[in-house]
């Protein structure tokens, strides 16, 4: 599903060349859940922002679903996103504007799907807010918001979902609750996610875990009972 070759990443400062990557290579099978940690500083959400189309390497190559990004320009790498990579972020990123089957269904509209609305309103039924269409994110909790971010990640069934930090806002029990929901939308979906966070346990729920130190991979571990999420 994902195949990245001596990905390297470096960034201009004051003080000269940083390396944010340095020499990744790695593969993950379809239908993985593959968890990313490691401290501050270490490269995980620079990892997840490549592997999303979301930032450049600046040399190596890779692949998502067959599909090398390097032959995709800007636009093609958004229509990529839209079309296969559900995102999922700390901030939840809802528009404060439009409600929550708003929210969900406007990446739907924007791939052309006129079904846009009903697939919104199955997948907040699917994490529970189906009786909270019409509210604004400023009516939900952070919990709510975030399965909302959820739905609308998961509405155009894509191949690949990357979370960065998704319980960071919330408290324990809360994030536990979000966190059990992504698995089953997971599981259900047969898709391919990748999970970049600072909390072991969570990351332990993973299929694998990466763990990553100064832009390198430094672990790579795979649970023994893999069929316990399906």
């Amino acid at each position: 599903m994902i195949r990245l070759d001596a990905l390297m990443l470096k960034l201009t400062s004051a003080s000269g060349e940083v390396n944010i990557l340095n020499g990744i290579d790695l593969s993950i099978d379809p239908r993985e859940t593959v968890g990313i940690v490691g401290p501050s500083g270490s490269g995980k959400t620079t990892l997840m922002m490549v592997m999303g189309g979301l930032e450049r390497p600046t040399s190596g190559r890779v692949r998502v679903n067959g599909v090398d990004y390097a032959g995709l320009d800007e636009d093609g790498l958004a229509r990529f996103r839209r079309d296969h990579v559900g995102i999922v972020f700390q901030s939840f990123h809802l528009l404060p504007t439009m409600s929550a089957l708003e929210n969900v269904a406007i990446p739907l509209e924007f791939a052309g799907r006129r079904d846009a609305f009903d697939r919104a309103r199955e997948g907040l039924a699917a994490v529970g807010l189906g009786h909270r269409l019409t509210h604004y994110p400023s009516q939900l909790s952070g919990g709510e918001q975030q399965r909302v971010a959820l739905a609308r990640a998961f509405a155009a069934e894509p191949r690949l979902l990357i979370a960065d930090e998704p319980t960071g806002n919330l408290d324990q029990a809360t994030g536990r609750k979000v966190m059990d929901l992504m698995f089953q939308l997971q599981a259900k979906a047969g898709t391919t996610m990748i999970l970049v966070t600072h909390d072991p346990a969570l990351a332990d729920r993973c299929d694998r875990v990466i763990e990553l130190a100064d832009g390198r991979i430094v672990g790579d571990r795979r649970r023994l009972a893999v069929a316990a999420h399906g």
